[in-house]
């Protein structure tokens, strides 16, 4: 069984941040390894659990991942909001893309190790557990700016720029649906620019991303029906046809879209 649960970030994160969150994994005695699948969300997420482990970034996801838990774990995150990530982690994000990285790596073992202390030392309640992690975020572009070296702050502050966000919102405020040359356009900038930036800032190609928003959009409609009407979902969620959604949830749910509304394991 897991426990899953969002909490709103404070006003002074909510420009970055999408959410804080926590997870509870506690397998039945005896029963098989609880299994999950994590679907794209076109999110950057920092995870602390009390393995004992360091807690680690995950990049943004271009295909669905299954997560075993043989036993019980406990999780506190941070899910940054599309674009921000590389305000907090101090790298171009395109090079964390499908992968991980130890917060030690990213943020120095010192203060990495000094959250993950101060976590995980003592019993402490999930809202608090969650304040600590806001601390650390807002005091983060101090750390940095005394610890980096003057590359990498640069690399940094150019996370900040307004282009990919501005792509970002275009590309959401479509629902997916949004093809990248005349996004370009609007933008004033060549197509390969827009990649460039969108890639370094956000993680994704812009194509990609609304894609995967496309997707998501599709995937929530059908969420909780038995029999949706797919060829209806496809028009209402931007698809030229039917194959083209079937094609995105073989893509980005490895599953037919019939298979993805199965309880997973069925």
């Amino acid at each position: 069984m897991m426990l899953y649960r969002e909490y709103p970030p404070s006003p002074a994160l909510a420009p970055h941040v999408a959410c804080l969150w926590t997870a509870h994994v506690r397998p039945a005695p005896g029963a098989l390894p609880f299994r999950h699948r994590v679907l794209p969300d076109n999110c950057v997420d920092i995870l602390w659990q009390d393995t004992g482990a360091p807690a680690f970034a995950v990049g943004m996801m271009s295909s669905a991942v299954i997560v075993p838990s043989a036993g019980p774990v406990r999780t506190v995150a941070v899910r940054f909001r599309p674009g921000s990530a590389g305000r907090f982690l101090g790298i171009p994000l395109d090079g964390l893309s499908d992968q991980r990285a130890a917060l030690p790596e990213l943020w120095g073992a010192s203060a990495a190790d000094r959250l993950h202390d101060a976590l995980w030392e003592r019993e402490l309640s999930d809202l608090q557990r969650l304040a600590l992690i806001e601390n650390a975020l807002l005091s983060f572009p101090q750390h940095w700016e005394r610890r980096a070296s003057a590359a990498r702050r640069r690399a940094a502050r150019s996370q900040e720029g307004g282009l990919a966000l501005a792509a970002v919102r275009a590309i959401e405020a479509a629902g997916g649906a949004l093809a990248v040359e005349p996004l370009a356009a609007r933008l004033g900038v060549s197509r390969q620019h827009l990649s460039r930036q969108f890639g370094q800032q956000v993680g994704l190609t812009p194509k990609l991303f609304a894609r995967i928003t496309r997707f998501r959009r599709a995937a929530d409609a059908v969420r909780g029906r038995r029999h949706p009407d797919w060829a209806a979902v496809a028009a209402e969620c931007g698809y030229f046809d039917q194959s083209h959604l079937i094609r995105d949830f073989h893509d980005f749910a490895a599953l037919t879209p019939e298979q993805f509304l199965l309880p997973l394991g069925d």
